[in-house]
């Protein structure tokens, strides 16, 4: 085989790609992407050597933080982009090594893990002979290969959440000294599968501190969202589609655009952010466009004017609008034009992006109306009241969290399913993408309660996370498996398995995890999880359906 990559849940055969990604990631990438990892494996040994001798390693956590980013599923599709990011890291490494007062060639005292001083110096041919030994078939025991990816894909979901929040200045030590940590453990040989299991508990702690964090971080900087009805029409002016999950440059670019005539929309991910206070400011920000991100190729085509991808979930373009689309922060794609980063202190130049939107007709009508967002923590617990009333009066039976990602498959239909089967006494709560199966259909309310409650990003199923934990206390419940909720969850990339690990570690059990069990996961790491922690996978919409209303 030509590459080897399992980290999706669109594995080619639910076993793995080997030859093409089904996202589009051809061989170099794929090879140079395992190189990165590997490169982070031995840059996380010598950052925890660094920290217990109280030494400075803030190039490496900002290193490790966004590279693991650029390693998500459909974030970074470009080989050259990749041996710059390994060129860089190779730098960072030298400068830990050097004053830490080791030696680099291994098989000295002191030696150091092979992934920690191997040379990037070599024609790209080299390398990627040298990634072919270092991807994620080199660990020969399937379930230590197992637990291993298990840690690096929750991981890269943490590193995703984490780097969001540095953006926005918020920041905990904490959280990179663990991913440093976890990274060096995942390539120690000497760790067996229960100490492994245990990093990967400990993941799910790290992954509920960075969704506090990021949390923290976005509803200082823009409020708390609202309760918010959001136009999924179009007007008359010339547009701009921003896509992905940073708020920052959303922010950026409706300052750049004000007064210009130029409207601003949002899509997929950027979705939730109509809700929050500080944007309703902007009168030019015009909705929301399309749906979830694998429907771009058709909605992309219709919009007409320019796209700025800020992070992951870009599929590969397709000629006919390839040159209206922008990549920003860590997404990449040969060919298509990047917005260099932010200068210290000051903010991305847009511009190309509007000059370019000044010249292109406004966006192609898909649909009219609107869809209801804005249900964070703050705001659901606001109708705790009425929520309790509703519950304790018969008109709620059941909680449903139908939260995490979309993706192509056919089988995704199901989430579809089980929201029209459920009875019209079932609420839906909702975070992710994965609302995109659902959230414009009909559903009504209970009494002005939205039978969707959506949440926001995958991020926000932190908030998700609050509010069951919240509503356990005013229920009296003894804890949020108590709670007539079940937790209905669908999965693309690895985000999302940050998520599963953070409401592992927060004791949710009964989790149906779909529209397939991941292809990472053995047998045996199947078996610890059905047995500790009740996962299941998901069956037919009417027989999960008719189980969760039982309470099962």
């Amino acid at each position: 085989m030509s590459m080897f990559c399992y980290q999706c849940q669109e594995a080619a055969g639910n076993t793995g790609c080997t030859s093409r990604g089904v996202c589009g990631k051809d061989e170099e990438t794929a090879k140079l992407q395992d190189l990165l990892i590997y490169q982070m494996q031995g840059m996380g040994h010598l950052a925890a050597m660094a920290k217990k001798r109280g030494m400075d390693h803030g190039a490496a956590d900002a290193f490790v933080v966004d590279n693991l980013f650029t390693c998500v599923t459909n974030t970074n599709f470009h080989p050259d982009n990749l041996i710059t990011s390994l060129r860089e890291g190779s730098a960072i490494r030298d400068d830990l090594v050097t004053r830490l007062g080791m030696e680099l060639p291994p098989g000295t005292p002191g030696t150091l893990p092979r992934a920690a001083t191997f040379t990037v110096d070599l024609p790209k041919d080299q390398l990627l002979d040298y990634a072919s030994g270092v991807g994620v078939l080199a660990t020969e025991h399937e379930d230590i290969r197992s637990l291993r990816q298990l840690l690096i894909l929750g991981l890269k979901g943490i590193a995703a959440y984490l780097h969001h929040a540095r953006v926005l200045g918020k920041d905990d030590p904490a959280i990179t000294d663990f991913i440093h940590e976890a990274l060096a453990a995942s390539n120690d040989s000497g760790l067996g599968g229960e100490e492994l299991t245990g990093l990967v508990l400990r993941a799910g702690e790290a992954a509920v501190q960075t969704m506090a964090l990021l949390d923290a971080a976005n509803t200082e900087k823009y409020g708390h969202p609202e309760p918010t009805r959001v136009n999924i029409g179009v007007r008359n002016n010339p547009g701009i589609l921003i896509s992905g999950h940073d708020l920052r440059d959303l922010e950026e670019l409706l300052e750049q655009t004000r007064g210009t005539g130029v409207d601003i929309y949002t899509h997929g991910e950027m979705l939730p952010a109509n809700a929050y206070p500080f944007f309703k400011r902007y009168e030019h920000l015009a909705g929301n466009y399309g749906g979830s991100w694998w429907r771009q190729t058709i909605e992309f085509e219709q919009f007409n004017g320019p796209i700025v991808m800020t992070t992951n979930c870009l599929v590969p373009p397709r000629d006919s609008y390839a040159r209206r689309v922008f990549t920003t922060g860590v997404v990449s794609f040969p060919g298509i034009t990047h917005l260099g980063d932010r200068p210290k202190g000051g903010t991305k130049d847009f511009s190309p992006v509007i000059e370019m939107a000044k010249t292109c007709p406004p966006p192609g009508e898909i649909e009219q109306g609107t869809i209801t967002i804005g249900f964070g923590h703050q705001a659901i617990l606001g109708a705790a009241d009425a929520i309790v009333k509703a519950v304790k009066g018969g008109k709620i039976s059941r909680f449903v969290v139908m939260a995490g990602c979309d993706g192509r498959a056919k089988d995704r239909d199901y989430f579809t399913e089980v929201a029209k089967a459920l009875p019209g006494d079932a609420v839906i709560l909702t975070a992710g993408c994965a609302k995109y199966r659902y959230n414009k259909l009909d559903l009504g309310d209970i009494d002005g309660i939205p039978r969707v409650i959506d949440a926001g990003q995958c991020n926000d199923s932190y908030s998700l996370a609050v509010t069951a934990i919240k509503l356990a206390e005013v229920f009296g419940a003894g804890s949020v498996n108590d709670l007539p909720l079940s937790f209905d969850i669908a999965w693309y990339e690895q985000k999302a398995v940050a998520v599963l690990l953070a409401l592992l570690h927060l004791g949710v059990k009964g989790i149906r995890l779909g529209p397939t069990l991941p292809a990472f996961l053995s047998p045996n790491v199947v078996k610890v999880l059905v047995e500790n922690f009740d996962i299941k996978p998901t069956g037919t919409a009417e027989e999960d359906v008719r189980a969760m209303m039982a309470g099962q």
